[in-house]
Formats: C-alpha cells, structure tokens, sequence
C-alpha cells in the first residue's frame, strides 16, 4: 500500500507538471508559482482515499491480478481528477461556511495574500479535470462517458451544496423545516455521489463496463455515502478535533445534521425548545446546551446502533450481488468507513 501510496504521489508530480506547461495558455514565473503553490496547498494534503480507491477498485475488478505501469498510471490519473473535484468543492465550500481551517491548517482563502482570488482558483481547479481527462483518455473508448460521469457528478454535488446552503439560510433559522428526508437528500447529492459512486464508476469504465448495467452498485454506493456522511455529523461534535483535523462548527453554523434531527425525533417538548432556542448560534454557552442536550439523548448510544444496523445492512446487500469482485470492491470500501474515528 506504500508502495502504490508513493506511486499515486509521483502521478501527482507528473499531472502537476503538465498543467503548469497547459500550451492552451501561456504562463508567466509568477502565474505558474501561483498556481503550483495553489495545487500542493489544495490537491494532495487530504487523506486521498477517493483517489486511491480507484486503483483499488479496479484492481479488485481485475481479479486482483498484477496491474501494468500504464493501468496504474491511468487508474491514478482517474484518482487525481477525483482528489482536483474534491478540492474544488472545498475552496469554494470553506469560503460559504466562513471555515477556519481545514485538514489541520488554515483554510486557502484565509490566507493573506489569497482571500477571493479562492474563487477564481476553484474554478481553475475545476477545469484541469477535462485538462487532464483529454491529454490522457482522449483516445478511450470510454472518454465521452468519463467526461459524462465528472460533469454530472459535479452537477450532482452543486446542486446538493444549493440545498445545504437555502436549508440554513441565515434569518430563516427554522428548525421544523429538519428531517431525516432532507438529510437524506442534502447528503445522497452534495456527498455521497462524488465521495462514493464516482471512484467506482471510474474503476468500470477503465474495465469496459457500460454504467447503465451498475445501478444496483451505484444506489449501494449512495447508502454508504450515507452511512459515512452520519459518521462525519456525529464526529463534527464528538470526535476528537486533533484526529479529524478540524474544529466542528455543525451546531454554530445551524446545519442539517444527523444529530440535530435524530435529537428532534426523541425530544419532548421542553428538550425541543432548548434546540430551539440554542441552535446555530455561535455563542460557546449555547453550543454546550446543545452538546448537554446530545449526551441527555445519549445520541452517542443512539448512532452506535444506528451503525451496527447499517454495516449489516450493506454487507448483506453486498452479499446479495452477482459478481463476486464487484462484492470485493464494496466490502472494500466498507471496511475502510466501518467504525472510523476520522
């Protein structure tokens, strides 16, 4: 796994490196070290597991026989485009929510000399993808379909983050308006698709499969997509900020998450007006209330059990599916999410 990590990086170098010699456009030293910088603060310091999870994935579709030097390097290059997506989004996300920090240091556009120049360097960020997609796949059978996957994806996620932001538009705090429904949706868009579905997706199209045939898979994806986005609510409030390399803000920043409407399902009236009354206000006090209210409900003992039925859940529909390295490609990814703490 070091091995492929070491290789996953070294594509990293070489995409890097064509980009900043794009002949589309013509760079300055000082355009070119803006750039440059810009990527290795924002592309490569996360965990990289979607990225990784492509080579994975299509190594298992292969039987997990011995990959050529050019499988990795596409299967990598598919991983990048992935790690450049999710680096878009968060740019521009840490910008919406007023984020301080970010994978353990302080948000991109926090830092002096950047500010709302973040917004433009999203949106380059969103367009190496088909950079990189031409100059490697333009001659795959598969191209159009890979183009298809990252727009719709992107198009997915967008409109998912449009339904987080108008759900807790500032002076409409209201809390009615919160349910398992709309979390269930904000997350099936806004995460679980890019998070998810798209690695795998990736890891078909490189093995010759038509995505049309893997709805079963992609809506298996999407549950686990879930699955992982509840981790995250829960672990925003009670991970440990050093771990998962940020500071919860979900209850400050009035969010729709697990917690909140799982607290409104078991609370009494009273319970509900502390909820009301405290929730999304920045206030460290009112924060506590919350906090207090959360271990009243024991929602720590409330998502074990939630996580106990969703593994066995999945792994029963994995179980179910036909292919056996298809099964192996999703208990994969189950065991990498099952009981994380970051």
């Amino acid at each position: 796994m070091a091995d492929l990590r070491s290789k996953f990086m070294n594509v990293y170098s070489v995409l890097k490196s064509e980009l900043l010699e794009d002949p589309a456009f013509e760079f300055t030293d000082t355009s070119r070290q803006w750039v440059e910088q810009m990527l290795d603060y924002n592309v490569p310091g996360g965990k990289l597991n979607r990225g990784l999870s492509v080579i994975d994935s299509y190594q298992l579709l292969q039987h997990g026989r011995e990959l050529t030097e050019d499988e990795i390097f596409l299967a990598s290059a598919l991983g990048w485009c992935i790690e450049w997506l999710q680096a878009f989004f968060l740019v521009l996300d840490d910008m919406m929510d007023g984020s301080h920090t970010r994978r353990g240091q302080p948000c991109w556009f926090r830092l002096p000399k950047v500010g709302l120049i973040a917004a433009n360097d999203g949106v380059l960020l969103r367009n190496h993808i088909p950079r990189i997609l031409k100059k490697h796949f333009r001659q795959k059978p598969y191209y159009v379909d890979l183009l298809d996957l990252f727009n719709e994806v992107e198009f997915q996620t967008a409109s998912g983050q449009m339904i987080d932001l108008i759900t807790t538009i500032d002076g409409e705090k209201d809390l009615s308006k919160y349910s398992l429904a709309i979390h269930r949706r904000i997350v099936q868009y806004k995460t679980a698709y890019y998070s998810f579905y798209l690695s795998v997706a990736c890891a078909l199209l490189m093995s010759g499969e038509e995505l049309d045939k893997h709805v079963d898979v992609k809506n298996l994806l999407i549950d686990m997509g879930i699955y992982f986005q509840v981790q995250d609510d829960y672990l925003d409030c009670f991970g440990d900020p050093e771990t998962i390399g940020k500071i919860g803000t979900d209850i400050e920043d009035f969010k729709c998450s697990w917690l909140v409407v799982k607290a409104l399902e078991l609370s009494n009236e009273e319970q509900k007006k502390t909820l009301h009354e405290n929730y999304g206000n920045p206030d460290p006090a009112k924060v506590a209330k919350v906090k207090a209210l959360y271990k009243e409900l024991d929602l720590q003992g409330v998502f074990a059990e939630y996580e106990r039925l969703s593994y066995e859940k999945l792994t029963s529909s994995i179980e179910a599916h036909p292919s056996k390295a298809v099964q192996e490609v999703l208990k994969s990814f189950l065991g990498k999410i099952y009981k994380r703490q970051k």
